[in-house]
């Protein structure tokens, strides 16, 4: 029992019996989801934690009080004491405001026990899961991955991997890393152990993946495959049904449309059976009404829609589109200000008033809505998307803009400069002028749709509520965005001179006739901030609030309520008129432009994430977060709270600003705060760092584990001086409690993370560094030691001449000989826009980007060498007509997703994509064919043979090369590959596999342009990469060299000619563009050196982090590396041994576990040549012990992580090793470090 003052001068005793403590120790993150507080069942537990709360803040009170008094305590200045409350203070109190479901204060405990853990907050796994679960719950996405990739990394058989992987999943989903939320989602899918997402509802999801990818026939047979299962909730199986009725109403490969609408109906109906209330599924329905001219049934989908309070700018813009039809302009023109109010980036809505207008003779107007479709296309994506009620971004139409409305644009444009402009009140018009409509008195349903979005406060700020859904180009459908964020700045439509020119209006509630006058808004209308700004006082605490903050929002309170009872006046006075029957065409007939449907956004809702009526985007938590009761110090608030009126202002600190997480993170020591949690005061870095630290003695009555007891063996009694059976005895005994570790770095160290680029600032001479160069004369040249430690040194470099030094007969590779040789042979395609090599424009927006499109396909060498020749042909024609040709198309290509540019002229200026029709209509795109696989011996041995010829280091293979000792092929790493190129060909930008360092020759008869980057600045590229939200492992990006210099990255810039060879140094990152046709062939390969091993060791490590599979498998490598060579290199000989004997000992703890679980181990043993394991699931290497299992009809491999997820007690597995563990020990035992070899210099050398 301990005693605490509750309020100012009020004792209150908190008592708990030896059951609520035991009760309350038990109680973290992973609870959430499970246990739910607010349920009535459990109003008792609730109350227990609320008391827990109280006695934390308490604690948190009396700590303050402490310092205060201390501080105060003039005669004791000098004996000063900072009081410092226990960090599992913070994560405990975290943990119960997450059970509580108060993610802000959730938030800001957990920050508080980062900042006084900042080194070792990694080591709390529960810290981990919580502190990912807000950021989730707040749609902080890049934060959320991070946090969660780290949990994986740390604990990768923890409790709720299935909830991380899951949540990973869906985000990978919005955020368009496809084939990283498959792998999530499987992961999730296979794992047995509990979820609070039904397993049905995660094979939805995977279904609805492939949907988004376009794999339309997978998705389909999937949603069938689903609806087989007879224990589906009503409100998936009405989710299935509506997919698989979209699926049939867009696209054209299942079927005739004759055949595909009644299906796509069919399905609508059976879901909106399994749920009458879903708007959507409704629209839908109208939608598939509409495309056959069923106008009535179309009209009462779309007004049913609206009334199940799902009416959005997608519904309205396909009533204007009925009523447009129907040759009712007026009302047309009303639904359509309808969908732009709603949504001011809706273009096919635009697009549609434009023709409306056009059709009536109103240039003007049609000319502005023109304007604004186009605006609202390049401005999709711009905006982050709520994961909780917004699609992913799917990839955009191959045409950024409609060439009918850039074609009429363009007319306008010169008609209207030609002309006079037409006056706003020429009584010849048949339509409102675009401001006037704006001001009309909006319909019954429009009204009502309004009302509710404004009342709720806080609810999403999206009018379509349904999440995770795909951008839908369906036939006949145009350049409509999807449904935007409702939430965007409100104001008019263009006016005639400039949009800045008109104040700021919102909807009209009155409802004169269609011919009166527009009317003005009542003075007590709240405007779009007055909302914002409403919406966030009410989700504060009141009693965090200042005098200031409550008066205002008593004031906004007070016309909120006066507005809603305006408009229910208003609302009762309002109706609209079907569309008529009349089949008349309107007033100067439109039919030869198409109206456009929306691109619809269509998927299911996302379980567990952050709720709908959040609308909180990555900008709105920066906002939220430097509110004042998070960026204050807890114990501030807290002593507010209970009603303390001596408090003193602490300095403002965000509880994000100093987090790895942040976006505004960075290492300026000057800038970084640090926070004395006891006295919960921020001070400057700068303080003395010998002040003392006074401990209270109040302590958490219930037990906690210290971050520090892992119960495992410390890491210090290994060491590589030890021999095998002692490593062995000493494992013995851990392997049981299942904590095995398959880091090769440390137990204890933190997961690895991209390094800090070095910090000195480079001019601009430093930033293009000149490339690294040498010239050989002769043979003897070639084979000098000084060219490869040439090599080493630099992170690129380039060896002219090689090509005539050593007499290499590169005609061997040319395409014509390849043809000649094997004319079937398979080549990897990839369909990219042609553009300048220093620039990357997106077609949509017109802006320098990062993202680089590369669609895959496949051909022939055969067929790709006459496109390769068809297109030289066409370029001298071109240069000879000076018109643009046509190249040969594959009949197997994806290119139908592709846009480009033509390439400009050299030393012409870069010009970012034009809106003439010409450059819409014909985006200019090009063929690569890349990754020619030349391993097979037997095809290519007198290309093979030729390469021989070059110097040892360079080799494919060699004995100084660790690739070469792998023991089995790695496709185009200790194999040959070639690439076939026409100018403009990109390879985009990437570090190689595991780190590994590589040779490109160029074939030629042209150049190639080669970017580069040293190793050192990886980590800053990385950070581009997140920030233009591209995956940097297995991303496609091509950098934008001006984002570069602006990072302090310094790049390397050459052209590499015919016959010249490119030594890329380990770690360093590149891009190459080809300047004219050329073949280049290329390989990895491995020196034998500490820096080599040590950054392939790092990759490996790195890749677990990011779930992304390594090519190169270090393990058997190393073990392999261990049997073949003998090193004279210590630092060589000792990165290499800590890998063994950490494999070493996971092999001997995994063989305890499995066999304390009754797992009968199996000797299978290698044969040769074999290639390594990997997991089937997780895809990490599996070294010696394998765990097999029959899946689909095949027998899959097993990390043991992965197995136990599956089965706890290992059962169903088989159990095979591939090595005896004596036979291991043997090995380690016998690589020992030997003498240096002065006659060659080499650390190395084969054994005899």
């Amino acid at each position: 029992m301990i005693k605490t003052n509750g309020k100012a001068d009020d004792p209150e005793e908190i008592t708990m019996t030896p059951q609520e403590l035991q009760l309350l120790s038990e109680l973290d993150s992973r609870q959430c989801g499970y246990l739910l507080l607010n349920n009535p069942d459990n109003a008792k537990k609730k109350t227990l934690v609320l008391k827990a709360v109280k006695y934390l803040q308490l604690m948190v009170i009396q700590a303050r009080k402490q310092q205060k008094a201390q501080d105060t305590d003039v005669s004791n200045t000098k004996n000063t004491k900072s009081i410092s409350i226990d960090p599992k203070t913070w994560v405990k109190l975290g943990h119960f405001h997450l059970l509580l479901e108060e993610h802000r204060k959730a938030l800001s405990a957990y920050q508080m026990f980062y900042t006084a853990q900042a080194e070792n907050h990694w080591k709390d796994t529960a810290f981990l899961y919580g502190l990912g679960l807000v950021y989730y719950y707040f749609n902080a996405y890049q934060w959320a991955v991070k946090v969660f990739q780290q949990l994986l990394y740390v604990s990768p058989n923890f409790q709720r991997a299935n909830e991380v992987h899951l949540r990973l999943g869906l985000i990978f989903k919005v955020t368009q890393d496809y084939q990283s939320s498959l792998k999530h989602l499987q992961l999730a899918l296979a794992d047995n152990n509990p979820c609070t997402t039904e397993k049905d509802k995660i094979r939805f999801h995977i279904a609805h993946l492939f949907e988004v990818q376009g794999k339309v026939k997978i998705a389909k047979e999937k949603y069938e495959l689903l609806l087989r299962e007879k224990s589906l909730s009503n409100p998936l199986r009405a989710d299935i049904f509506r997919q698989l009725g979209w699926l049939y109403h867009c696209y054209d490969i299942l079927g005739e449309k004759h055949q595909r609408i009644p299906s796509a109906i069919s399905c609508l109906q059976q879901a909106i059976a399994a749920d009458p209330c879903s708007g959507q599924t409704l629209y839908l329905l109208g939608r598939c009404y509409a495309s056959i001219g069923k106008v009535h049934d179309a009209f009462i989908a779309y007004r049913n829609s609206v009334e199940k309070s799902e009416g959005n700018a997608d519904t309205w813009c396909s009533i204007g589109v009925l009523y447009q039809q129907q040759s009712q302009p007026m009302d047309a023109l009303q639904a359509y200000i309808c969908a732009v109010q709603l949504d001011k980036c809706h273009s096919a809505a635009w697009a549609n008033l434009g023709i409306l207008y056009e059709s009536c003779g109103q240039a003007r107007d049609a000319y502005a809505c023109y304007l604004n479709s186009n605006r609202g296309s390049n401005n999709r994506g711009t905006v982050e998307e709520n994961l909780a009620s917004k699609a992913p971004k799917t990839a955009l139409p191959a045409i950024g803009m409609n060439p009918h409305l850039t074609q009429r644009i363009n007319f306008l444009q010169t008609h209207l400069s030609s002309g006079p402009m037409p006056s706003i009140t020429n009584s010849r018009r048949q339509l409102l002028s675009i401001e006037e409509a704006w001001n009309l008195p909006i319909s019954a349903e429009m009204s009502s749709r309004q009302q509710q979005q404004t009342a709720g406060a806080g609810n999403n700020r999206n009018a379509n509520s349904q999440s995770f859904q795909k951008n839908y180009n369906p036939p006949g459908g145009g350049n409509g965005a999807a449904v935007g964020a409702a939430g965007a700045p409100q104001g008019p439509p263009p006016p005639y001179p400039s949009p800045a020119a008109c104040p700021t209006k919102r909807f009209k509630p009155e409802t004169p006739e269609k011919s009166s006058p527009p009317t003005t808004t009542p003075s007590f209308y709240l405007n779009p901030q007055q909302q914002q700004i409403l919406q966030c006082l009410q989700q504060q605490n009141p009693a965090t609030l200042t005098q200031t903050q409550q008066t205002t929002l008593q004031q906004l309170q007070q016309q909120y309520r006066l507005m809603q009872q305006h408009q229910q006046q208003m609302r009762n006075r309002q109706g609209q008129q079907p569309p008529s029957s009349q089949n008349q065409r309107p007033h100067n007939s439109n039919q030869q432009y198409k109206l456009h449907q929306p691109s619809l956004t269509v998927g299911p809702n996302m379980p567990g994430g952050g709720q709908s009526d959040l609308g909180v985007s990555e900008e709105d938590i920066k906002d939220l977060l430097s509110h004042k009761d998070l960026a204050t110090a807890l114990a501030e608030n807290l002593l507010k709270h209970f009603g303390s009126d001596d408090i003193k202002e602490e300095p403002s600190l965000d509880p994000l600003s100093t987090n790895e997480f942040s976006p505004n993170h960075h290492n300026d020591s000057d800038n970084k705060l640090e926070l004395d949690v006891k006295g919960v005061k921020s001070k400057s870095k700068s303080k003395s760092p010998t002040q003392d630290i006074l401990a209270v003695k109040n302590e958490l009555p219930w037990e906690m584990e210290s971050l520090n007891s892992s119960g495992k063996r410390p890491e210090s009694e290994f060491n590589i001086n030890m021999d095998a059976k002692m490593i062995i005895e000493l494992c013995r005994g851990e392997g049981n409690k299942g904590e095995i570790s398959n880091s090769l770095i440390s137990d204890h160290a933190p997961p690895p993370a991209a390094p800090e680029p070095p910090p000195q600032k480079l001019n601009q001479q430093q930033l293009l560094p000149p490339t690294p160069s040498v010239y050989l004369d002769n043979k003897k040249h070639a084979f000098s030691p000084q060219l490869q430690e040439f090599c080493l040194k630099h992170p690129i470099a380039v060896v002219r001449g090689l090509a005539s030094a050593l007499k290499l007969d590169l005609g061997l590779f040319s395409t014509k000989t390849l043809v000649e040789a094997n004319p079937d042979h398979s080549v990897e395609v990839r369909t990219q826009y042609q553009q300048p090599s220093d620039e990357n424009w997106d077609p949509q927006s017109g802006r320098k980007v990062w993202s680089c499109v590369s669609h895959r396909s496949h051909t022939t060498i055969a067929r790709y060498a006459q496109y390769q020749a068809s297109s030289f042909k066409d370029s001298l024609k071109a240069e000879g007509d000076k018109t643009s040709g046509s190249g040969y198309n594959l009949s197997d290509s994806d290119s139908k997703d592709s846009t480009g540019f033509q390439r400009r002229k050299k030393g012409s200026l870069p010009t970012p994509p034009s809106n003439n029709v010409k450059n819409a209509n014909s985006p200019k795109t090009l063929k690569f064919g890349t990754n020619v696989d030349l391993s097979d011996e037997r095809k290519w041995r007198s290309q093979l043979q030729e390469l021989m010829k070059l110097p040892a280091f360079a080799r494919v293979v060699s004995a100084g090369n660790m690739l070469s000792h792998v023991g089995h092929v790695i496709l185009g790493m200790n194999t040959v590959q070639l690439y076939m190129k026409v100018p403009g060909s990109r390879t985009p930008g990437h570090q190689e596999n595991n780190n590994f360092c590589s040779i490109n020759i160029n074939i030629g008869p042209g150049d190639c342009e080669w970017f580069a980057v040293p190793d050192a600045y990886w980590g800053a590229v990385c950070a581009l990469c997140d920030q233009n939200q591209i995956n940097y492992l297995h991303g496609s990006w091509w950098p934008v060299l001006d984002d570069l210099h602006k990072s302090n990255i310094p790049v390397y810039r050459f052209m590499q000619r015919p016959g010249d060879l490119v030594w890329v140094n380990a770690g360093c990152v590149h891009w190459v563009q080809a300047v004219g046709w050329c073949n280049n062939i290329a390989w990895n390969v491995g020196p034998l050196t500490a820096r080599q091993y040590n950054l392939a060791i790092e990759r490996y490590e790195w890749n677990k982090l990011q779930s992304y599979k390594s090519i190169v498998p270090m393990l058997h490598l190393s073990w392999n590396l261990a049997r073949n060579i003998k090193v004279s290199d210590p630092k060589l000989f000792a990165l290499i041994k800590k890998c063994l004997l950490r494999t070493l000992r996971q092999c001997a703890m995994t063989l305890e576990f499995a066999r304390g679980k009754g797992v009968d181990v199996k000797f299978h043993g290698r044969g040769k040549n074999e290639a390594s394991h990997y997991c089937g699931q997780c895809e990490i290497e599996v070294f010696n012990i394998l765990f097999i299992r029959e899946q689909e009809k095949r027998h899959v491999v097993h990390c043991m992580d992965c197995a136990r997820k599956q089965s706890a007690n290992l059962e169903g597995f088989v159990c095979l090793e591939e090595y005896k563990l004596e036979e291991l020990m043997d090995v380690y035992d016998s690589f020992v470090l030997h003498p240096a070899v002065p006659a060659s210099n080499e650390a190395y050398r084969l054994p005899s």
